[in-house]
């Protein structure tokens, strides 16, 4: 049985590839039908990881590739959307393939076939998994001037962006800039060590001195090297997560 989640805020649509999905293959089970990226987070943090995910692109609270910036699954994505124009950034997750609406049966089989080839290359179920899941960095490719430098991921203390460039600060202060915008590191990065403060800002756990409560329902991360100034702001929406990851470590 292929478990699936569907992640498409419009009810109508979300029935419609359910029913198709059921008329291509009598060995799908729809696991749960989720409306948005904090339902998807929510969902997924808590519940086992699906065989496959088709999810909508644009959804109430924004492009769904923050969900899986957010969450590692280490499964098969398919992207639908009515859109062309999002192919490229769909092809940075591990996505194998890409749907535009309305979603024809033919091209949904296409898909299927795709999953079972691909999951019978690998054989073993467990080798299928950690081909999507991949194999977590321990260093980063980083430049200093004309160098370019392999530095541990254990010794970086955040990523930040600014102006469009990409820095990584290390433990001993050095600054160092990314050749990757913050979208592909958070992707790539063990998501147990590294977390998505915000848009600016991602922060290795091994570096978190405190947080407290900021402007009554946000968060304010101290890090554990003082001259480090970058005030960390986790937002609302976020902060639930942000607790819940750093009690888990």
């Amino acid at each position: 049985m292929i478990r699936t989640v569907i992640i498409e805020d419009e009810r109508i649509i979300a029935d419609e590839l359910v029913r198709l999905l059921s008329s291509c293959s009598g060995d799908i089970s729809v696991e749960a039908q989720l409306r948005t990226i904090r339902d998807a987070i929510d969902y997924f943090t808590g519940a086992p990881k699906p065989d496959i995910v088709f999810a909508d692109v644009q959804l109430p609270d924004g492009l769904s590739f923050e969900i899986f910036n957010r969450v590692n699954l280490g499964c098969p994505l398919v992207f639908i959307t009515a859109y062309d124009r999002y192919i490229v950034n769909a092809m940075e997750y591990n996505s194998i393939d890409y749907l535009l609406k309305p979603v024809d049966r033919n091209d949904l089989e296409k898909v299927l076939k795709k999953y079972h080839g691909l999951k019978q290359h690998f054989v073993a179920p467990e080798k299928f998994l950690q081909s999507f899941s991949g194999k977590k960095k321990t260093i980063l490719i980083v430049k200093k001037g004309l160098e370019h430098i392999a530095l541990r991921l254990e010794d970086i203390v955040l990523m930040y962006s600014e102006n469009k460039i990409v820095y990584a600060i290390d433990k001993f202060g050095r600054k160092f800039i990314c050749e990757k915008n913050l979208t592909e590191l958070a992707q790539e990065l063990d998501s147990t060590i590294f977390f998505r403060a915000n848009r600016q800002y991602i922060i290795n756990a091994g570096y978190i001195r405190s947080f407290k409560t900021y402007e009554k329902v946000k968060l304010q991360v101290d890090l554990l090297l003082p001259d480090i100034k970058h005030q960390i702001i986790i937002s609302q929406e976020m902060a639930v997560h942000f607790r819940k990851w750093i009690n888990e470590l």
